[in-house]
């Protein structure tokens, strides 16, 4: 439902918006935190439901989609705590997200049927009744007006939806579970969904699937507010994904221009983080591959990679060690500027995860979505289209800005490796959903994959399909390579590395 205005989509940017106009607007030193009952409100209004039975429900999700967009845990339905408990803690520049990073709102699930085969009105009842014929479990009959399948004895093995001439029997699931390919995603006792956190690879698909908007994930968009507002110096590594995703009259200098009028210093590209990544890949391949690893996969993301480590954890070794460009290009921010804070701008939830890694945790200090973005922007009435141009600090090269795009990750290493050692043939095999990584995984288990390079993307389209992305993903995907275009350098190798630098060194405050 990507790029589609729906009363999710309406519901989510009121909610990021409430709590980031009351983050900017707050007295820093106040710890009355009751203004929240009055956001279901605002955002809810009336007596009469809009979009379930009981208008006093909906302001219930609501109020626990707030306190996920404070980063704190949603409460418990069985037992009393007040909203804004926790709040005191959270409303910090401190970090303070902890897992578990999606969470489904119990009340807030209708229990969709996991897997289902059901009779369409486009039954003809017909002579021939193949579907009655082919099923080996006799689930399936012909009433009054149509055929009937007795879900009870159906078996799933859609032998009748195969048979019918008139195309009237439909397969239905659940819509976050078959988003889901980590398959983390079953039931509890009541037949709502619940998240297997050992098999949750934090992609964030099943948010963006459901359509009774009961999954959500925890935001840093307070903590953000919070050390903006107290004058600490904040950094912005914004992914190349970025473009096109805030409207046809939002260019990239008119959002640059906006993130920094929400108080952040300097906003630099993530594609310069993916030009180091790329050297590194190239390089790690050329020594490893296949002399001590059968083959490499790329790093950049997460939700690929942690589903390597718990599917498949005797290949885990052969995902690249490089960092991801969210940790290079902050990386390097905290090297000029060890006192920064940096916020990650992305589409992606599952960098949220990463930012909670030991190793990660020191560079990169908060991670937002495009969509949580929007909602600051919102907060502070920063109409993109009225902003002069401001221009990026860092340039990533044609390569490195394509890493947003499936398919890209492998090219930009591919192009080093061919600079490096032009003899070098390199295979490729890629991947745009966790479905297809589970696939190329098992192949390479296989020993089909050796001597290849495997790019993994838990996202369709890659990141520009993330689900903290606004646009469509064609339309993302067409403003990414356009300016990947524009770019001044073709690959890494022709990007000027010690740029970035000198532009940190010479930034002042």
């Amino acid at each position: 439902m990507r790029g589609i205005f729906t009363p999710i989509t309406k519901i989510r940017r009121q909610v990021f918006t409430e709590v980031a106009r009351y983050a900017f607007e707050r007295d820093l030193d106040q710890t009355d935190f009751n203004h929240f009952y009055e956001s279901s409100y605002r955002i809810i209004p009336g007596e009469v439901a809009t979009y379930r039975d009981s208008v006093f429900k909906e302001r219930a999700i609501i109020r626990e989609r707030i306190r996920l967009a404070m980063g704190l845990p949603i409460r418990p339905s069985i037992t009393h705590q007040p909203l804004t408990n926790g709040m005191q803690e959270a409303a910090s520049a401190d970090k303070h997200l902890q897992l578990p990073l999606a969470n489904i709102i119990p009340f807030a699930c209708v229990a969709c049927p996991t897997d289902r085969f059901q009779v369409s009105d486009n039954c003809r009842k017909c002579l021939a009744h193949p579907c009655t014929s082919v099923c080996p479990v006799n689930a399936v009959s012909i009433g009054k007006n149509a055929a009937i399948i007795d879900q009870d004895k159906c078996i799933k093995c859609g032998r009748c939806k195969e048979a019918c001439p008139y195309h009237a029997i439909l397969r239905f699931g659940r819509p976050c579970a078959e988003a889901c390919g980590a398959r983390a995603i079953g039931s509890d006792e009541l037949g709502r969904a619940q998240i297997d956190e050992d098999k949750c690879v934090s992609c964030g698909l099943c948010i963006v699937a459901c359509p009774f908007a009961a999954i959500a994930d925890k935001s840093e968009i307070f903590q953000l507010i919070t050390a903006l507002r107290e004058g600490q110096t904040v950094f912005a590594a914004i992914a190349p994904s970025f473009v096109g995703q805030f409207g046809p009259l939002a260019t990239p200098g008119k959002i640059v221009a906006g993130i920094k009028k929400l108080g952040i210093e300097r906003v630099i590209e993530v594609g310069w983080g993916a030009d180091v990544g790329s050297l590194h890949e190239a390089e790690e391949f050329l020594r490893e591959v296949p002399n001590k690893k059968p083959f490499l996969g790329t790093s950049c993301c997460t939700s690929w990679a942690m589903l390597a480590h718990k599917t498949q954890p005797g290949l885990s070794d052969c995902i690249a060690s490089t960092h991801t460009p969210m940790v290079a290009s902050a990386q390097q921010i905290k090297q000029e500027h060890p006192d920064a804070k940096v916020v990650f701008i992305g589409p992606c939830v599952s960098k949220k995860v990463e930012a909670l890694e030991e190793e990660v945790r020191p560079y990169v200090d908060y991670v937002i979505t495009f969509e949580e973005l929007m909602g600051l922007f919102a907060a502070k009435d920063i109409e993109l289209s009225d902003m002069d141009e401001v221009e990026l600090q860092s340039q990533a090269s044609r390569d490195g800005r394509n890493y947003a795009v499936a398919g890209g990750v492998a090219q930009a290493v591919v192009n080093v490796i061919r600079e490096l050692d032009p003899a070098r043939e390199v295979q490729v095999m890629k991947a745009d959903s966790l479905d297809d990584c589970r696939k190329m995984l098992a192949l390479a288990k296989a020993g089909k994959a050796d001597g290849c390079l495997l790019e993994g993307m838990a996202c369709p389209g890659g990141c520009v399909g993330g689900p903290g992305t606004l646009s469509q993903i064609p339309r993302a995907g067409k403003a990414v390579n356009a300016f990947a275009g524009a770019s001044p350098y073709e690959t890494a190798r022709d990007n000027d590395m010690q740029a970035l630098t000198t532009a940190f060194k010479n930034t002042q405050k």
